[in-house]
């Protein structure tokens, strides 16, 4: 895997504008404006599996898991919200947990830190 899965996806959500990182019912957990969850670690939480848990637009849960249930799951506590989980003992494909991060950023964001990604992203 090279590096550890929590470390790689602590930088994918601590570059997002607001991200702040802080430990939640045992884990990492990274939070918009210091106080909205949008992702958190889950190192055999309740299971003997590696995973994220994030925020996710209305439909995603659904179709994500329906069709790769090797690779995502209804997470315990926040999956009844349509949160997404991730498994990160399988193959990753980071990219993807990006944009799967940066959907769950935006999800739970206020406006100011929306428009400000959207200005970072039109100027790159």
């Amino acid at each position: 895997m090279g590096r550890e899965p929590v470390e790689l996806l602590r930088r994918i959500c601590l570059a997002l504008p607001g991200a702040s990182e802080r430990t939640s019912h045992g884990e990492p957990a990274w939070f918009v404006g210091g106080k909205r969850p949008f992702a958190t670690f889950a190192d055999h939480h309740h299971d003997e599996r590696v995973a994220f848990w994030c925020a996710a637009p209305d439909g995603a849960q659904e179709i994500l898991v329906g069709a790769h249930p090797g690779r995502y799951f209804v997470p315990p506590y926040v999956g009844h919200r349509g949160w997404i989980g991730v498994y990160l003992d399988v193959p990753v494909d980071w990219d993807q947990v990006a944009e799967l991060v940066a959907a769950a950023w935006r999800e739970v964001a206020p406006k100011r830190l929306l428009a400000e990604l959207e200005a970072r992203e039109s100027a790159s």
